[in-house]
């Protein structure tokens, strides 16, 4: 019998408590669920308001892997939708890709709309663009990639250069794991088309590259990657997503995108050193508090640099890369 908890005045219907998820640890779907609604205060605030993409593994991250965007099948009515542009939007500059008509996506904006969406086993991606405001970014983010043998402390020296390129520009730059292998840099903007955020984050890849030939590519082709860090400005495209801060992964272990300092970027000599589990998350944020809570702070938001302002510095790095 499947049993029914009563979340802030809502009936959820959680089941398969007991089923092991994870098999390397262990790990059930009880314990997600706990894990959810334990970090909820943290993860409400990067998943309200924006439109949810599902990566769905019910048989665990052995098994099938499910990616929809679509309003899932017996979704219950309480949950809140929005209508998202699949084409052309305006406010985007036409920055969406596909075709066809709108579509309709869950917005998870509180506790019961959560553990309904964790009890579907999944991953949590969302666009950086809020819901109201269709391909306006307000924040943007850069996907840090190794390609094998290097790892995320690659990433980590990569993200230190790119982050005095950043706070050169005059943002604010905070970091988080990708829960899988790389390192995610994020900075909160004043809302801004999402193709100017994409060209912006696209020079800002190639001036790496010509910076550091040795460490970073700004191309996804896979035999450039080999020993580098890819980094990735496409997530900023307005038909992307990300992994959201605080989102469990399908991964072997129950890894979560875990926001960090910069300081344990700057000491990470080893990868385990930036892996962080599900019972980690409680601790570092008694410790640390939402490190990425300047995210949603509109006094941390800073316009998109135009070309013509970008710091002369880094001129020649730019006139090299092109």
């Amino acid at each position: 019998m499947t049993p029914i908890t009563e979340v802030e005045g809502r009936r959820l219907a959680l089941s398969n408590l007991d089923k092991v998820l994870y098999t390397a640890s262990g790990f059930t779907k009880g314990e997600m669920l706990h894990y959810y609604a334990t970090t909820a205060d943290a993860l409400l605030t990067h998943l309200r308001n924006r439109p949810l993409s599902f990566l769905r593994f019910p048989d665990g991250p052995d098994g099938q892997h499910f990616f929809a965007k679509n309003v899932p099948p017996g979704t219950p009515t309480w949950v809140h939708t929005a209508d998202v542009p699949r084409s052309g939007s305006r406010s985007g500059s036409g920055a969406h890709s596909g075709s066809g008509a709108n579509a309709r996506q869950v917005v998870v904006d509180d506790l019961a709309s959560l553990m309904w969406a964790a009890n579907l086993v999944t991953e949590f991606h969302t666009p950086q663009w809020q819901a109201d405001a269709p391909a306006m970014a307000d924040r943007l983010v850069l996907d840090l990639d190794p390609g094998d043998p290097a790892t995320i402390v690659e990433c980590c020296r990569a993200g230190r250069w790119l982050r005095e390129r950043l706070r050169a520009d005059g943002l604010h730059v905070h970091a988080k794991t990708s829960g899988s292998k790389g390192l995610h840099l994020l900075c909160p903007l004043e809302p801004t088309p999402s193709e100017q955020v994409t060209a912006y984050a696209k020079q800002l890849a190639q001036e790496a590259e010509a910076e550091l030939p040795d460490l970073v590519v700004h191309r996804m082709t896979r035999s450039l990657r080999p020993g580098k860090v890819f980094v990735d400005f496409s997530q900023n495209a307005a038909a992307k997503t990300t992994a959201t801060p605080y989102t469990l992964r399908a991964r072997p272990e129950p890894t979560v995108s875990t926001p960090v300092t910069w300081e344990e970027i700057e000491g990470a000599d080893n990868p385990a050193d930036l892996v962080f589990l599900a019972a980690d998350i409680a601790p570092r944020l008694q410790r640390y508090g939402d490190l990425l809570g300047p995210l949603t702070d509109p006094n941390q938001a800073r316009p998109l640099p135009h070309n013509r302002n970008h710091s002369r510095s880094h001129n020649r790095s730019r006139e090299a890369g092109s």
